[in-house]
């Protein structure tokens, strides 16, 4: 009975998992969905198959590191997926990029603050991956295009053959970030249950890359086009570069053990397209909501998780 108990709180981390899906796995594709070039059912198949394969082949660093900034109990676990998933699914309903890596670690600190127990080490690494995540992504943006553009310009190919080959570059692309992501995020959704002994590895890995794949499967779709559209206009091109930089972005920090926002990178990679082009052509007004989004959203969740926690467990 106590087990059955223990496995029904597994819900909250693929509450998570959902709300993940449908907020971060729409950076994946959404530049190459916004502009056309790649239909939303396409991008879903791939980020389904691709999620679940990166999870599994990588989300075990990301496990460790997100699992150890505190000492985890299922009825820890359950509480910090509650808190993240809930400040998510806020945002996510105002169509704000919102990073689930600072929901999760917010909702963990906030239970770290009870417990009078927090990994101040890890926290550092955390958070110093995190200011690094936009930054090198804009600058892996901006060596994209300038490489990228050199090459075009030496290489004579038809307009129409231009759109074939962009196009398949994007869902390469697109299936290479899906599979970044499944390394990365992976973390942010079933990361405490292993801590707590819940999961074995292998399910950990199977059961939080399924349910990201359900959120971006079912609730992903407006969020793809407030990321591709509200920034900077994309075409084709500029799209290909945003998606590659943000894959990029994200699989370094899914080597080094540390989920960052797929959010965060994929606004870095926009914002130094942005800087090669023109930087008029940023929209500032919603880069400053974005932004606004990730400030809050620890602190959301760190006083979610606080509350539930007093309410419930104490």
């Amino acid at each position: 009975m106590f087990l059955s108990l223990s496995y029904l709180k597994l819900l909250g981390g693929i509450y998570l998992g959902w709300s993940l899906g449908s907020n971060d796995a729409a950076n994946i594709f959404g530049t190459a969905v916004s502009s056309g070039m790649v239909k939303f059912r396409t991008a879903a198949v791939f980020i389904a198959i691709f999620v679940i394969l990166g999870a599994i082949v990588g989300g075990m660093p990301g496990m460790k590191t997100i699992g150890g900034l505190t000492s985890q109990n299922v009825n820890t676990a359950f509480v910090i997926s509650i808190a993240a998933a809930v400040a998510v699914t806020l945002l996510t309903i105002l169509q704000l990029p919102v990073s689930t890596s600072q929901a999760v670690v917010g909702a963990i600190l906030g239970i770290g603050i009870l417990q009078k127990q927090i990994n101040f080490d890890g926290l550092k690494k955390v958070i110093i991956c995190w200011i690094c995540t936009p930054i090198g992504a804009a600058i892996i943006a901006i060596l994209l295009y300038l490489v990228l553009t050199y090459v075009l310009r030496r290489v004579v190919i038809h307009f129409l053959d231009f759109d074939r080959i962009v196009r398949i570059m994007l869902i390469l692309s697109g299936a290479y970030g899906a599979y970044a992501l499944g390394k990365n995020s992976v973390a942010n959704v079933t990361g405490v249950y292993y801590q707590a002994g819940l999961l074995t590895p292998f399910l950990a890995c199977l059961i939080g890359g399924a349910s990201i794949v359900l959120g971006a499967v079912t609730y992903s779709k407006n969020v793809m086009m407030t990321v591709g559209k509200s920034v900077i206009p994309l075409n084709s091109f500029c799209a290909l570069v945003v998606v590659l930089s943000e894959a990029m972005t994200i699989d370094i920090f899914a080597h080094i053990g540390v989920p960052v926002s797929t959010s965060q990178a994929v606004i870095g990679a926009v914002m130094g397209v942005g800087i090669v082009r023109n930087v008029k052509a940023v929209n500032f007004k919603a880069l400053y909501r974005i932004f606004s989004g990730w400030l809050v959203t620890p602190v959301i969740s760190c006083i979610l998780s606080y509350i539930l926690y007093r309410i419930f467990y104490m």
